[in-house]
């Protein structure tokens, strides 16, 4: 077919079966003329590269937002990638009718993805914080999204051929080549630009603008000949709508995200901040007989109430410290209370806190608030804050801590389950010094008592022999740790430099001692290949 000609084309379907030789009847239609000039190849083909970008963002968007409010990655994920695949089938399919209008429906496709994909993380966020819904409109979203992301292929594979005429296999070589390229480019831009700089609302709403108007601008300028004047203008109007929702939301952005926030939370927030590793918030209140409270929350799990938290701190940290202590090693604690409880002692020459944050050590070190609760414990002299995995900082760190506290997280996060392994157990035994003792905040034995017992099982396997206790803090309820030591018949005990408001020696038997039905309840070892403690806290804390 010469450049400028039309043509009529005999297309014969596929077999089906629908006859005797399988073959449904020929149809005819008049093909679209070729597109004129010299750069609407390259200008395609840049916008193939630009949308999968775009795309590439979408998914990145739903996957990070799922990990920072459920905490379950690999759930999220999986979830988020799967569906999102699974409908770009269905749209490439759904979207084969459409190809003798080509055209105007990739105008109309990315107007949708502009528009849905932008307001994602948003309308997600409202489901989680108001409606309770997130698993079911991530699915809806997903759907959604990858069936218009599906649609755009058959699509622009039309439209490039009408650019120029090629063998099937080299145009979807070129189309698949700038589809790939442009997800790198989604790919890099959304941790080390989007995330960091715009943060998630905003970012999927400043992609959604470049969405739309990169398809747009495709259309207009190189096949605008398709379109009919109403056609263009009814485009125009669609696409303005379309900013002006996206750059509203944009504006407003921040009150929504406040709001969407303090609903999640039973007290008002004075201070929050989106790091790379987490979501921290800052929430206070007054009781009315002027009783403050100042609550800490990661990812929405409450870390500490100023109320109680004293009840924590002291069982957790005075046991340990019942023995020799002269170098103390503290695996998470960035809050700097257990810090406040182990300087009390004059004879602690030193202790290193490995926090993987460098946010919450900064917080605990600036907060008037914290800062009257820690004591200013950060200030210290003997005290060396180290900003790292703590996983990997021990596998380098030199033995012969007298005391290590292990104070992290719960373990309902992926990214948290390594810290709860028979790995990490090991290589916190081997920095401890003969005589040492080690102790690990887990959870609850009335709440979660297979997490607990797993914790149990799992710190068992690093060769120490352990003794589980728990103490009552109103705030979370039963509370548990595990101490560890190579004693072979460990016994609890103190040695305060004074009085503790929560326990004593006289209570410390009871401690040790649990309920019938809370009692060992058989759990296997968690490791790094086979995280048990991740399914078990799920099922118990999530």
């Amino acid at each position: 077919m010469a450049p400028n000609e039309s043509s009529t084309e005999t297309v014969v379907s596929a077999p089906s079966g629908g006859g005797p030789a399988g073959l449904e009847p020929a149809e005819t239609k008049t093909a679209a003329a070729p597109v004129p000039g010299r750069f609407a190849r390259l200008a395609l083909l840049t916008t193939v590269f630009v949308c999968a970008a775009c795309g590439l963002v979408y998914e990145l968007s739903l996957v990070t937002l799922g990990s920072y409010l459920i905490g379950d990655t690999a759930t999220q994920a999986s979830i988020t990638l799967s569906v999102m695949v699974c409908a770009m089938g269905v749209g490439a399919l759904a979207a084969k009718p459409l190809r003798h209008l080509a055209s105007a429906a990739f105008v109309a496709v990315e107007l949708a993805l502009a528009l849905v994909g932008g307001l994602s993380v948003l309308g997600l966020y409202a489901a989680y914080a108001w409606l309770d819904l997130y698993t079911a409109a991530l699915v809806a979203a997903s759907c959604v999204i990858g069936a218009l992301v599906g649609a755009e292929i058959p699509l622009l594979m039309e439209m490039l051929q009408r650019i120029r005429k090629q063998e099937a296999g080299s145009a979807v070589a070129d189309l698949f080549a700038a589809d790939y390229v442009g997800a790198l480019l989604g790919g890099l831009a959304f941790p080390f630009l989007l995330l960091p700089v715009f943060g998630q609302i905003r970012g999927s709403l400043i992609v959604g603008v470049v969405n739309a108007v990169a398809g747009l601008v495709l259309v207009l300028v190189w096949f605008r000949a398709d379109l009919s004047h109403l056609v263009k203008v009814l485009f125009g109007a669609l696409t303005l709508l379309v900013a002006a929702v996206l750059v509203g939301s944009y504006v407003y952005a921040d009150r929504f995200e406040a709001t969407a926030q303090q609903a999640l939370f039973a007290y008002p927030i004075v201070w929050q901040r989106q790091t790379e590793y987490q979501k921290i918030v800052l929430t206070e209140s007054v009781s009315p007989f002027g009783t403050r409270d100042t609550r800490l929350f990661l990812n929405g799990d409450l870390q500490f109430s100023s109320v109680d938290e004293y009840r924590y701190h002291e069982a957790m940290v005075h046991p340990t410290l019942a023995g020799p202590r002269r170098d103390v090693l503290v695996i998470g604690g960035g809050d700097g209370l257990a810090l406040r409880e182990i300087l009390e002692y004059p004879d602690v020459g030193s202790v290193t806190l490995v926090e993987l944050d460098p946010a919450v050590t900064e917080l605990a070190r600036t907060d008037p608030r914290l800062t009257e609760l820690n004591r200013n414990s950060f200030a210290d002299p003997r005290v060396r804050v180290v900003t790292a995995d703590a996983f990997s900082w021990l596998r380098t760190a030199d033995a012969g801590y007298d005391a290590v506290i292990v104070d992290l997280p719960d373990p309902d996060q992926t990214s948290i389950a390594k810290l709860y392994s028979t790995e990490f157990y090991a290589m916190t035994a081997r920095v401890l010094a003969p005589g040492g003792t080690m102790v690990v905040q887990a959870g609850s034995p009335f709440f979660a008592p297979h997490s607990y017992w797993c914790i149990a099982a799992t710190v068992r396997t690093s060769g120490l022999s352990i003794l589980p206790y728990h103490v009552d803090v109103p705030s979370f309820g039963d509370w548990g740790f595990i101490q560890a030591t190579r004693d072979p018949d460990p016994r609890l005990a103190l040695d305060p430099p004074t009085p503790l408001r929560s326990i004593d020696e006289q209570s410390l038997p009871a401690a040790t001692v649990f309920a019938p039905d809370r009692r060992d309840t058989g759990e296997q070892p968690s490791t790094l290949m086979h995280p048990t403690i991740l399914d078990l806290a799920r099922k118990e804390w999530v």
